[in-house]
């Protein structure tokens, strides 16, 4: 009798070992320009795999891809910049080759007035007093939002108007809020429903260096089956649709029309 119930221990924990791995809780460390598409890309992999436990934290992709290296124990990293994972790739701190997930775009966007109807040029205005940007220092929205006004040479003559938000999505607050009169922002934020209600310039993607976004399963992430189980869903329809709806450009499509 005893020697049956070895065995059917041992037959119910066979049964059950590889639940309990794939079901494994993960962190997903993401650009906060993911912010909204991400959180509605968990959503439906839940529906899907609704066992596992996904925690998602946002911000720069240059402060998190710090954290990686000093020992940050993300799973995933889905930076604004693929220079970020490549950097970590060369630390020896990754577990898969980074991929290009999205190409990221840019915009104006204010709460107080009519962006659609205007330019990089018309941030000299007298009327606009405070510019949001993300920090170039270690955000590539703010890397980029920099390269778009020296392109259009209005960067030198703006410079007592910036502020400088921690990442892209404080950047958006800043604007939506009317703590900034109007911000250099991601598109994937300006599409969010409650954001529509006011219009954007799409900015030219020839004044600035491509925003392509990477990501890659860390070293610790390595030996979880959920972990590539969720990498392996955003290469599926249903994520494409999503980063499709927040402006993002798939590396497969051509970049779309822009404005002048």
């Amino acid at each position: 009798m005893k020697w049956v119930r070895v065995v059917y221990a041992l037959l119910l924990l066979t049964l059950l070992l590889p639940t309990s791995l794939y079901a494994q809780p993960f962190t997903i460390a993401a650009a906060s320009d993911l912010r909204f598409a991400l959180d509605d890309i968990v959503k439906v992999y839940k529906q899907q795999f609704p066992e596992q436990d996904v925690t998602l934290i946002y911000g720069s992709s240059g402060r998190m891809s710090t954290q990686i290296s000093n020992g940050a124990p993300f799973d995933i990293f889905f930076s604004a910049d693929i220079a970020f994972p490549l950097m970590l790739q060369e630390q020896g701190l990754t577990a898969t080759d980074p991929a290009v997930y999205a190409i990221g775009r840019l915009v104006l966007w204010s709460s107080r007035m009519d962006a659609s109807q205007m330019t990089l040029n018309d941030l000299t205005s007298d009327r606009i007093r405070r510019i949001a940007i993300a920090q170039p220092a270690h955000a590539p929205y703010g890397q980029r939002a920099q390269e778009a006004m020296q392109y259009a040479g209005v960067w030198d003559q703006v410079q007592d108007k910036l502020v400088f938000a921690e990442n892209i999505a404080q950047a958006a607050q800043m604007a939506e809020s009317g703590a900034a009169d109007i911000g250099v922002i991601a598109l994937s934020l300006a599409l969010f429903p409650t954001m529509q209600a006011h219009a954007y310039h799409l900015i030219d993607d020839t004044m600035h260096q491509p925003l392509t976004q990477g990501f890659v399963v860390t070293r610790v992430g390595a030996d979880k089956k959920s972990v590539q189980t969720f990498a392996d869903f955003m290469a599926t329809p249903a994520a494409h649709d999503i980063m499709v709806r927040y402006g993002f450009v798939l590396p497969s499509d051509p970049l779309p029309g822009t404005s002048p």
